[in-house]
């Protein structure tokens, strides 16, 4: 049929709406089906969310098209609209595929659990997923719009020109797009080297945070007093940066006091393993108190403590610092720092205490003690055994 009169486009006008509606009517049928298997499955309820709009939008214009297809041979108008048609059916092709791969997507991540104690596997999963989702964005984007091209008749005819000069129109846009590339190669190195995760504990540009975000060109860190802190993705693959979660999340933390000679040094051992048994934020992995120093005035004690994860840490330090400031302050006034102008070793003699003999904490005094994560250390740092 070749709609010339105005009943003829009539008919073709009704033609097309009724197959959309056709289209539309299926497509819900579709929608519900999958509504109810969603009860059981989430990945079927997480599909009848992401894909049922480009489904209708692909559904609609696939039916329009074959509708205008079979009733407009020989219209002059026909190759126009059916161009614009089939450009308009690559671009909703595209989003339906890139719903269903953020469906699968979706999928998998929901299968990795990150709140767990011990969620670095998992962290390692989300990461590469995110990048690996946004990538295929981009390549499905790059396609689609390579194909929309291609349907121009002339894009086509320039097709031999393009590929001659194509490595003069590379090597000036790896040129002009070298940070750019730079980035983007650094993220896709990031996303399968492990050398740093969502959610990692970090310490960049002396700032300590955790990684929120990584894409392909950069990556946000959450710091410790709410600010972001944006850097290239190329930073974490040219500069040295701490990762305080590449292995585990358990961490060690120091707490150093500069204090008097006359301090009471295997009391104040004993005081913060007290300390350290009365609160959670201790792991009891390790409780080490030494004198680190003593020059001058002053002697320098430091209590090397554990705890699950940064943020423990963070409280456990403070919490220790606080706890043998007032223990010496309220007990030991005497070993507290103080600036000695004149040296009177006769009216500053005190009377000999008797020694403390008591080997209860005694590896509370060693860093390489006898316990399983001081001998871990020993072998990690002591190098290979001698004959």
């Amino acid at each position: 049929m070749v709609p010339r009169s105005g009943s003829d486009l009539t008919y073709l006008a009704g033609a097309v709406l009724t197959s959309a509606l056709v289209a539309l009517l299926i497509v819900a049928l579709l929608h519900r089906v999958v509504r109810k298997l969603g009860r059981r499955s989430a990945m079927m309820a997480e599909l009848s969310v992401q894909a049922h709009r480009p489904t209708q939008v692909l559904a609609v214009l696939l039916s329009v098209d074959v509708a205008l297809q079979l009733g407009t041979r020989g219209v002059s108008w026909r190759g126009p609209v059916l161009h614009v048609l089939g450009i308009a059916l690559i671009a909703a092709g595209a989003w339906l595929l890139v719903s269903l791969l953020t469906v699968i997507e979706d999928a998998a991540l929901s299968r990795v659990r990150v709140d767990v104690s011990d969620n670095r596997h998992a962290r390692r999963v989300h990461t590469q997923i995110t990048l690996v989702r946004r990538i295929t964005v981009v390549v499905v984007s790059i396609l689609a719009f390579g194909a929309a091209l291609m349907t121009f008749p002339g894009a086509r005819a320039a097709g031999t020109s393009v590929l001659a000069s194509a490595g003069v129109i590379g090597a000036i846009a790896a040129l002009a797009a070298q940070s750019l590339l730079g980035n983007v190669f650094a993220g896709l190195q990031i996303a399968f080297s492990d050398a740093v995760r969502l959610d990692d504990v970090v310490v960049v540009e002396g700032q300590w945070g955790r990684v929120e975000d990584i894409t392909l060109t950069y990556v946000v860190v959450h710091l410790w007093d709410d600010r972001r802190l944006i850097l290239p993705t190329s930073y974490f693959m040219s500069k040295p940066f701490e990762n305080w979660t590449r292995t585990q999340s358990a961490l060690l933390g120091t707490v150093e006091l500069d204090l008097d000679w006359t301090v009471p040094v295997e009391p104040m051992r004993q005081e913060l393993r007290r300390a350290l048994e009365s609160t959670d934020l201790w792991d009891e992995r390790v409780c080490v108190l030494q004198v680190t120093d003593a020059v001058d005035s002053f002697v320098r004690v430091r209590a090397l403590v554990s705890a699950a994860d940064a943020g423990q840490l963070w409280d456990l330090r403070c919490l220790v610092r606080e706890h043998l400031a007032g223990w010496l302050r309220e007990r030991h006034p005497e070993a507290l720092p103080r600036v000695r102008v004149t040296d009177t070793p006769h009216t500053t003699r005190r009377a000999a205490r008797p020694a403390i003999t008591s080997t209860e904490h005694h590896d509370d005094a060693r860093v390489f003690g006898e316990s399983e994560d001081g001998q871990e250390r020993v072998q990690n740092f002591s190098g290979p055994a001698r004959d």
